[in-house]
């Protein structure tokens, strides 16, 4: 019990002392030619950033909770009990967004 204290404050010195270290070394220059954009050494010829459609970033995110949702359940299907609670879970969370307009395609 003693001896994890002592590492526990100890590692809390190290990590206090790197951080302080770190805070009087840094050195930050703000100025206007690192806050640009750079173009492959030429100034930007239009707009910097594209709009993006948010349509594209729902499918994606959707497409990685049922991707996880799959690779989760596929260990469990020994127990009954875990499936079918982590199945309702996602379900409730699936009609929640339907009904809050995640899923409408049409807007």
């Amino acid at each position: 019990m003693f001896y994890s204290m002592v590492y526990g404050l100890i590692s809390l010195l190290v990590a206090t002392v790197l951080i302080a270290l770190a805070c009087l070394t840094y050195k930050s220059i703000a100025d206007s030619e690192k806050m640009s954009p750079f173009e492959c050494g030429f100034d930007p010829s239009g707009v910097t950033r594209l709009p993006f459609c948010m349509k594209f970033f729902m499918v994606s995110v959707i497409f990685l909770v049922f991707d996880i949702e799959v690779a989760l359940i596929l260990p469990m299907l020994m127990s009954t009990m875990l499936v079918t609670t982590f199945l309702v879970a996602l379900v409730l969370g699936t009609v929640y967004e339907w009904g809050y307009g995640g899923l409408n395609w049409l807007v």
